[in-house]
């Protein structure tokens, strides 16, 4: 396999999912602390899945194929899958944070449970 990504396409790349790991930490919760680990494992996870995505899976297309190719990435692909990680990454984190919270039972004025 040869891999054709240029040095702006790798750029693209990283300022993408950036871009996406900011989205995480704005979706992610109300802890910063929290916010930040979405915001870095959304970032890493973008761009292994983007590399994944645009050098194995469509590797092989051509560049009439890819219209939108940025000097060897394939810009429409990463993106939806920029997208597809970045809500899964949101939902597993907001899984893993309302299962780890203690459960308390509070009661409103009104005497509904909380």
């Amino acid at each position: 396999m040869e891999w054709d990504l240029g040095l702006q396409g790798v750029g693209v790349l990283v300022a993408l999912s950036l871009a996406f790991g900011a989205l995480a930490g704005l979706l992610a919760g109300d802890d910063v602390a929290h916010r930040l680990d979405a915001m870095a494992v959304t970032t890493v996870a973008c761009v292994i899945v983007g590399l994944v995505v645009s050098e194995v899976v469509f590797g092989s297309a051509t560049g009439v194929e890819l219209q939108p190719d940025v000097d060897g990435l394939a810009r429409d692909e990463v993106l939806l899958s920029g997208a597809v990680t970045t809500a899964v990454v949101v939902l597993v984190m907001r899984r893993m944070v309302h299962r780890g919270a203690p459960r308390e039972r509070r009661r409103t004025a009104g005497g509904r449970r909380v």
